[in-house]
């Protein structure tokens, strides 16, 4: 590629917070160089900036089991051999692969041992778990753009190169949320005590904490008969989420609303909570949470020896410690989450420090994890192009 002339840009991006993410990063391509081509596998949000999908990132969500679940390994194994060769035969400037990393890191290393540049955005949780990963990372991204800011020190013991380009939650959601405009929005009032319960977007995750969640409700209502219960559902969960609500007898008093989590947990004093990125999106609210998780006993043991942080929950992996509670696995009994949620929704008014020790905490947080990551993503591909 010439000095003055526009990259040619392959890209693939899996699952729709992969589309958000490449969507950031083409809006700063676009601006550094307006004739850029992208192409490869992308969402919506990235074909509305003139990306050319040869294939849809839809294509590579897993769901279902069984027969149905290796037919479509089956398939996204021989998308990403066709994807290969087409790249093979006519090379991009660079190819960055977001998020994905089961698919993107192999199909990386493959592109970089034929003397393709690559990238891959978004650092595998190797601080967290599955720490020998990092040697999967060497050997397939020339170069990681990463969202938390202590990644870069970590990959670089590990010969990695890296920049720091920010979370893209955090330009996101404002820094000091409007509480009133949510509630009015949600049909709540300024005064009202309101809980936000967030079971998860996946159906395994509503399978296993759905039901805990909501008898931890039943308890909590029957303490404090006034309390307000809002629950964000995505619109695949909406029925098995109602249904779990029905059976546990709170079908009547929690408000299940589709999608809007964002102003749900803008309207509410507290949530309980999946642990996941809607546990970082509740930092960057500011609110007080009481995170859990619950799986398969096998799947949780094989997890367990791979756990390299005694948290689990990213607020409390960014912060350091136990900034909030972590309640996991057999210890997620109702009784011990209406018990811990009871501690905060207190709190407002027989320990309003605690309340804003934590809000205080969490805006710091927001504060390191905002970056102008459109830019910093594009001034860091151009230095990997300039590299020849």
């Amino acid at each position: 590629m010439s000095a003055d002339s526009s990259p040619k840009v392959a890209m693939v991006a899996g699952e729709t917070s992969g589309d958000l993410l490449a969507g950031l990063l083409l809006d700063g391509l676009r601006e550094k160089w307006p004739g850029v081509a992208s192409f490869g596998i992308g969402g919506p949000r990235m074909q509305e900036r003139g990306f050319d999908a040869w294939w849809n990132s839809e294509r590579l969500a897993v769901h279902g089991y069984s027969l149905e679940l290796v037919q479509k390994l089956l398939g996204i194994l021989k998308i990403r051999r066709q994807l290969r060769q087409k790249l093979l035969a006519d090379p991009p400037d660079v190819f960055i692969g977001v998020d994905a990393p089961d698919f993107n890191l192999g199909l990386e290393g493959q592109l970089r041992a034929a003397g393709v540049r690559t990238v891959h955005f978004v650092c595998p949780s190797i601080w967290a778990w599955r720490a020998e990963r990092v040697n999967k990372i060497r050997a397939s991204a020339g170069h990681v753009l990463c969202i938390f800011p202590f990644e870069p020190d970590l990959l670089a013991k590990h010969g990695i190169d890296a920049t720091y380009v920010g979370h893209p939650l955090a330009r996101v959601i404002p820094m000091q949320p409007d509480k009133a405009a949510a509630r009015a929005m949600l049909g709540l009032g300024a005064g009202d005590e309101v809980l936000a319960i967030l079971p998860g977007s996946r159906s395994a995750e509503v399978a296993y904490l759905a039901r805990p969640f909501f008898l931890a409700a039943a308890q909590l209502l029957g303490q404090r008969p006034e309390l307000k219960i809002v629950v964000p559902a995505v619109e695949r969960q909406r029925g098995r989420i109602e249904a779990v609500a029905r059976q546990c007898g709170v079908a009547d008093r929690v408000q299940i609303v589709s999608g809007q989590s964002h102003a749900v947990l803008a309207a509410c004093d507290c949530t309980l909570i999946a642990s996941g990125t809607a546990t970082l999106e509740a930092a960057l609210y500011k609110r007080p949470m009481v995170i859990s998780y619950r799986m398969h006993p096998i799947s949780w043991r094989l997890m367990k020896r791979k756990q390299l942080q005694p948290w689990v929950g990213l607020p409390n992996i960014l912060c350091g410690d136990f900034a909030v509670p972590e309640l996991l696995q057999d210890a997620a009994t109702p009784q011990a989450l209406a018990g811990a949620v009871t501690q905060w929704l207190d709190a407002y008014t027989r320990q309003p420090d605690k309340i804003h020790t934590l809000e205080q905490r969490f805006t710091e947080l927001h504060e390191s994890l905002l970056r102008d990551t459109p830019k910093l993503a594009a001034d860091a591909i151009e230095k990997i192009l300039a590299k020849g």
